[in-house]
């Protein structure tokens, strides 16, 4: 029984030869002499129909698969139902399992009939958590959500609803997750119920953290407002997490105003702890970046801001190989007063670091920076003492080096 077979395996596969006998090696050493003749014979027109009655066979070959597929685009309707009677319906799971086959089913899903597609949707119904989590039944199942019905679309959510926990976190079923999450409408997306309660495993998770970001990115408020204030109360663990980084920059760069600056108070007192952490420096980056003023002018002050011991966070910065890239990141957004205050606590440190650390990469990287920034502070300062009316172009914020940590 289908229900039997592991996770990911074929529910049913076959390859047959020209007379319907089983195959039970490869199937490259039982080709049809057609197919020989096919594959050797590059100056004869072949048609559609010189492949009548070994579709399966040419559907399962990398050259005849392509063939079908490119006529299939072309053919008349008469060519198009004799292709599908030849696979529908017995031949149409072992297709969509197949590496050259599911491109054929793919081809019908895209140019077929009304009817040739609920014929195929038939023959997927009560299979489609498994095909999901198959290599290339899955690619079936995504173009079906791109081209079928919303009615039929819900028959297809409706057998993932219970297990879509299961396909969030396999490596094929998380692909058709999140192209329902694309493509169809959020009243049908009923799944997105079972999320609640497991939004800090699903951003932690390499594929989990991709299904919420397509959550964010296309769902309304209403439906991710649970999630996204669940994603709060985890924000710092997650800040530090090498998956859940991201899902955090996601929200930093794309959601509302209110999320942002929920992100942005939970790094108020930690700017120093996060930016020397791997993952989180990269928060830090982009909050720097996407803040509001002032929010983004209180960031910088709390670098700039002397500790009780006496020691300097800009310095510890400096040294450190995470907390560098965020301490350019600022130095490239803040205003002009708390930039030359930057250079200013910087400069000093240069040339102990220098004879401490060498030339460190980053360190170069900062003494461009500097150079750079100080070139424009005094650019702007004749520029004022001399009445000049022109301003100084202000840098991008993409000016600052490149993280690559």
């Amino acid at each position: 029984m289908y229900g039997q077979r592991e996770a990911g395996s074929p529910l049913h596969i076959q390859h047959f030869n020209v007379r319907g006998r089983r195959l039970l090696d490869d199937p490259s050493a039982y080709r049809s002499p057609l197919l020989e003749e096919f594959r050797s014979d590059r100056v004869r027109n072949w048609e559609l129909k010189d492949l009548y009655g070994h579709i399966v066979e040419f559907s399962m070959d990398q050259h005849g698969s392509r063939f079908i597929q490119q006529r299939l685009e072309t053919a008349t309707d008469d060519e198009r139902q004799a292709i599908f009677d030849e696979i529908m319906p017995q031949y149409a799971l072992q297709l969509i399992q197949d590496v050259f086959g599911n491109y054929v089913i793919q081809k019908f899903l895209e140019y077929g009939t009304t009817l040739q597609k609920a014929v195929l949707v038939s023959c997927m119904q009560g299979h489609v958590l498994l095909l999901s989590l198959q290599m290339y039944g899955c690619r079936v199942v995504q173009k079906a959500v791109e081209t079928l019905t919303p009615e039929q679309q819900s028959l297809l959510i409706r057998e993932l609803e219970e297990n879509v926990l299961r396909c969030v976190k396999d490596a094929n079923g998380n692909h058709v997750i999140q192209r329902l999450l694309e493509q169809v409408e959020p009243e049908r997306l009923t799944f997105v119920r079972f999320f609640s309660g497991h939004v800090q495993d699903l951003a932690t998770h390499p594929y989990g953290c991709r299904v919420l970001q397509r959550c964010f990115e296309h769902l309304p408020e209403a439906h991710t407002r649970p999630l996204l204030e669940e994603l709060q109360r985890h924000a710092i663990r997650l800040m530090q997490d090498q998956f859940g980084n991201y899902v955090i920059q996601f929200v930093l760069e794309n959601g509302l105003e209110q999320d942002r600056l929920g992100i942005v108070a939970q790094l108020r007192g930690r700017m120093l702890q996060m930016s020397r952490h791997k993952f989180a420096s990269n928060v830090c980056e982009k909050a720097l970046v996407t803040a509001d003023p002032d929010s983004r002018r209180q960031m910088i002050e709390e670098v700039m801001r002397q500790r009780q011991d006496g020691s300097s966070p800009v310095v510890t910065m400096m040294k450190d190989q995470y907390g560098n890239y965020v301490l350019q990141r600022a130095i490239s957004v803040a205003d002009a007063e708390q930039r030359a205050t930057l250079i200013e606590t910087m400069q000093p440190h240069l040339a102990t670091l220098r004879k401490r650390t060498g030339q460190s990469r980053h360190l170069v990287a900062i003494e461009r920076l500097l150079a750079k920034y100080s070139t424009v502070t005094e650019a702007q300062a004749a520029s004022s003492s001399s009445e000049t009316i022109e301003p100084v172009a202000t840098t991008a914020i993409d000016d600052a080096p490149a993280n690559t940590k």
